[in-house]
């Protein structure tokens, strides 16, 4: 078997809140669905109503997003650093060089996104620090250290 490509799919409570967090922190829509089919260029609503499935992408990486199915949320307070309880996805966003891990924080930060733990130097050899989507999934934004 050769895989071509893994789309993780996250049960979001609201789509369209969903790809508005992803876009504070740099990411793209590839595209939106309700009802009626496609929503013409990735739009929030069309006369079928809101998006209820999308797609969202940042460099050649893609997220689906569906509303209220498709897997499950968590607890979007964690109470603590790394907090297993959290339940949601986690999922390990890769970036080329270890400063960009500082630029995504930075960036959450003035968004005001959750964050869960700053960006830390870890002993495996990964800059990362951790962030969290409204829904509680959980987001391990990491680099190799040795790119730094």
């Amino acid at each position: 078997m050769k895989l071509t490509g893994i789309t993780p799919i996250l049960n979001v409570s609201d789509v369209v809140a969903s790809l508005a967090w992803f876009e504070r922190l740099g990411w793209n829509r590839a595209f939106t669905w309700n009802d009626g089919g496609m929503i013409p260029k990735a739009g929030d609503r069309n006369e079928h109503g809101p998006a209820q499935f999308a797609g969202i992408g940042a460099g050649e990486c893609e997220i689906f997003l569906c509303e209220g199915a498709q897997g499950s949320r968590g607890n979007p307070h964690p109470q603590h650093p790394r907090d297993e309880q959290t339940g949601g996805v986690w999922m390990s966003w890769w970036l080329r060089e270890s400063k960009d891990v500082d630029a995504v924080h930075a960036l959450a930060v003035q968004q005001g996104v959750t964050i869960s733990w700053p960006p830390t130097d870890e002993p495996w050899g990964v800059r990362e620090c951790g962030i969290i989507h409204p829904d509680g999934h959980t987001f391990r934004v990491s680099a190799p250290l040795s790119c730094s």
